[in-house]
């Protein structure tokens, strides 16, 4: 039997108190995305509540009867835990290129070379049709054509869209704050940086159907016109 390890990008969704005015929030914003959630990994942070193992049961039931499915809980004690919840996450990994030193047998310490440096950007020449997704969590990610209605470019630096955005493009899924989105025609179902996002709705009509930036500042997603 082999084991194999993989990485892959989950979405986190964090509750606030009151459970029900989040749930209240949750469910206004899946209704202008549907299918947002549908078939992907999520984890439940639980750090901003204070729940107990009933009430944190009750919430990924809630959570399941809207098509959300947790795989893994942060932001709490996994000895407090019945094991039929899902697992915990335990946070903290190596970051890529760092030096490991073990000790060798003349005492001496030798350090393994840094593993090969991965690509920061990535080049997309054909169009993203409805349906399809592109996930690159280790920097931009450039679309040369346009983005569907129901796609979706999920990208850990910038985003650039050199055609007509119509589907979802979230930046700064690693957490990165200091990225933007650009495209050359805004006609976009959702644009989010480091998790702050707007919809269709919210956004104003005269930033509709032109070349625009989104970028965070002060926490608020903010979109203006590039022309």
């Amino acid at each position: 039997m082999r084991l194999h390890g993989r990485s892959l990008m989950a979405f986190v969704l964090s509750p606030t108190a009151p459970i029900t005015d989040w749930l209240t929030t949750l469910d206004k914003r899946s209704r202008t995305s549907p299918a947002f959630f549908a078939g992907r990994p999520i984890i439940l942070d639980l750090a901003a509540v204070a729940l107990n193992e009933s009430q944190i049961g009750e919430l990924i039931t809630q959570l399941t009867e809207r098509g959300i499915r947790v795989m893994a809980l942060e932001g709490t004690e996994a000895d407090v835990l019945d094991p039929s919840l899902p697992p915990v996450l335990k946070r903290g990994r190596q970051a890529a290129g760092e030096a490991v030193v073990p000790p060798s047998d003349k005492g001496v310490a030798t350090a393994r070379p840094p593993r090969r440096q991965e690509p920061s950007s990535l080049l997309i020449e054909s169009p993203i049709r409805s349906g399809q997704s592109v996930i690159f969590p280790n920097g931009d990610v450039t679309v040369l054509g346009s983005v569907a209605s129901g796609a979706e470019v999920v990208a850990g630096g910038s985003i650039h869209v050199y055609g007509t955005l119509r589907g979802r493009a979230m930046a700064g899924s690693a957490g990165n704050a200091r990225a933007r989105i650009f495209c050359s025609k805004n006609e976009a179902e959702l644009v989010s940086i480091d998790g702050y996002y707007r919809t269709a709705e919210e956004m104003d009509a005269n930033l509709r159907s032109r070349p625009a930036q989104c970028w965070l500042e002060n926490r608020v997603l903010a979109i203006a016109a590039l022309d």
